[in-house]
């Protein structure tokens, strides 16, 4: 862990550079991930490069990672390291904004990406399932990138923004949209406006989308019944001054909100099918769970989506081996301990995902497919500062709970209703690492046919039968505990006789992890608390075995892993 201080300081191990000034520019622009990779084969842990004059500190394994994650912003700063965004967002929105106004506007956006919201989302993702497969028809072949970036951006429109731009602007906002993204670019770090072509395309695609969010507004200003979904939130929202935002800043963070929930999800939805298909034996567990969970049910709940542990385990396994972004970066406001290194203010400091995931310390046979690794037996998930797919701390991707579910429950419909085929060599199928949000290498090609029957095959092994997990759907509604607690047996209540020691246990809270996800407020809303602030509080400081089993829910399903049961008393 880092200190401010650090009174005996080492050389930081640096990658030279023939090249003065210019560094390692070259290398880095080339394939990203071959050169971070190289540099921390060579240097280790913490190693420092230059890029266009630029002192670049690399931090990578779990110690080094944590520098990283559990500095404040005014230790490292996001806004400075990601000038890239600014054209994108737009001035003045989320990473060029100053950091109070910046937290407001992500305080904002957190109703859409709250577990409330979610709930009202299975039967849309459903739907636009459905939608695609209807251009499928029976059989044939597809680019699996080109299709789920269409799915995921039709979803995360649909869930996340509102009709408009699912139904009456979808064909030209998908392409501002993918205009959008290719301005993420790695000369964009260094020279977000150089005149190229991808970025004035980008720049063209940001007016546009103002123009079209600014005709909404007017459109929904003159309706008497107004939606409700994040857009009209926006419309009708304010800063804490009582200031209403424009269209710039409505446009700017409807696109930060899809960034959120899409940009990286494609790759990842993509790199969820071709590793089932690569891996026959782990297909048909998690058609074996399909088969258990849903039974004939046609609809998928916001429950049952979350039930489907052994395609979560796939899920979390493609997160490590392929990770969506592959470089996370800050810059040193304040000088940092890192055991004897000092990173002085000044540099820009790097995390790297998909380095720190294949380290054999952190993660054993770390190469290997094995979705295994993050069942109960194992967990190897639970060194955060080691999975880190998201990020990590405060900073991590407040979308990462949609994105998983959004992703499940597309897979809960597609595997369902096609069996798929590799349609070139599985070596064929590798990450392309030339991009900044990586996805899997073009072309992209795999074969589809309609299923006759939705039956898993029996052959299934054993482990692929999920564990047994209680319904969120049976936690108790105040109602129900205003009830139980007249009868005697509220389950946040002992009702032990009078003198009796009562074994209790508390929950405690990471804050520097909590990201106001309400997820632990929907199992158990007797003990937690999330405020209009995204501000968690712990309403009962000691609990009883009775409240243990809906709180073990809420510490298992918290997306950021903030919450920690620990037993005994409250010292």
């Amino acid at each position: 862990m880092s200190t401010l201080v650090n009174p005996s300081t080492a050389a930081i191990p640096h990658q030279r550079s023939p090249i003065p000034w210019v560094g390692h520019m070259f290398g880095f622009a080339r394939n990203p991930y071959q050169f971070v990779a190289r540099v921390a084969a060579e240097k280790g842990e913490i190693a420092a490069f230059t890029l266009l004059g630029q002192r670049i500190v690399l931090l990578t394994g779990d110690e080094a990672s944590e520098v990283f994650y559990r500095a404040s912003d005014e230790v490292l700063d996001q806004a400075a390291a990601y000038k890239l965004m600014t054209p994108i967002f737009g001035e003045g929105l989320v990473f060029d904004a100053p950091l109070a106004r910046k937290n407001q506007q992500l305080k904002m956006l957190m109703p859409s990406l709250r577990a409330d919201a979610m709930r009202h989302h299975a039967h849309k993702i459903v739907g636009e399932v459905d939608e695609l497969m209807r251009q499928w028809g029976d059989s044939g072949q597809m680019d699996l990138v080109a299709q789920m970036k269409q799915l995921t951006i039709n979803t995360a429109s649909h869930c996340l923004l509102g009709r408009e731009f699912r139904y009456e602007l979808s064909a030209e906002f998908a392409q501002i949209y993918h205009d959008l993204e290719q301005g993420v670019n790695p000369l964009a770090y260094h020279f977000p406006n150089l005149p190229i072509p991808a970025f004035k395309r980008r720049d063209r695609a940001r007016a546009r989308l103002q123009q079209l969010v600014g005709g909404i507004v007017q459109k929904r200003a003159q309706q008497p019944v107004k939606p409700n979904d994040l857009f009209q939130s926006l419309i009708d929202g304010a800063y804490d001054d009582g200031t209403k935002l424009s269209d710039n800043e409505i446009t700017g963070m409807l696109i930060a909100t899809i960034f959120a929930g899409h940009h990286t999800s494609s790759g990842t939805a993509a790199w969820v099918l071709l590793e089932l298909l690569k891996h026959p034996a782990v297909m048909r567990e998690v058609l074996t769970e399909l088969d258990t969970v849903l039974g004939d049910q046609d609809d998928l709940s916001f429950q049952n989506v979350r039930d489907l542990v052994v395609l979560d385990r796939v899920l979390k396994e493609v997160l490590r081996l392929h990770p969506p972004l592959i470089i996370l970066m800050r810059q040193v406001k304040q000088d940092i301990a890192f055991k004897q290194y000092t990173i002085a203010a000044g540099d820009m400091v790097w995390a790297c995902p998909p380095i720190t995931h294949r380290l054999p310390h952190l993660f054993a046979n770390p190469e290997a497919f094995d979705p295994s690794r993050f069942g109960p037996d194992r967990h190897e998930d639970k060194n955060l500062m080691a999975y880190q797919p998201f990020g990590g701390g405060h900073h991590k991707c407040s979308g990462n709970a949609f994105a998983q579910f959004q992703i499940k429950a597309i897979f809960a419909v597609l595997l369902r209703r096609y069996t798929f085929e590799l349609a070139d060599p599985p070596e064929h199928y590798v990450d392309d690492y030339t991009q900044m949000i990586v996805q899997p290498r073009a072309p992209c090609r795999v074969r589809y046919q309609i299923r006759s029957t939705r039956a898993a095959p029996p052959s299934a092994p054993p482990s692929a039968q999920p564990s047994a997990q209680p319904s969120a759907q049976s936690a108790p509604t105040a109602a129900d505990s205003a009830t139980a607690s007249a009868a005697g047996a509220c389950p946040f209540h002992s009702s032990a006789p009078s003198g009796a020691r009562v074994p209790t246990f508390r929950v405690v809270v990471d804050r520097q992890l909590c990201q106001g996800h309400a997820m632990c407020m929907n199992e158990a809303p007797e003990v937690f608390n999330v405020d209009a602030n995204g501000q968690l509080h712990i309403l009962k400081p000691e609990l009883t075995e009775q409240a243990r089993e809906q709180v073990t829910r809420a510490v298992r399903y918290c997306p950021n892993s903030a919450l920690k049961i620990v037993e005994g008393p409250t010292p």
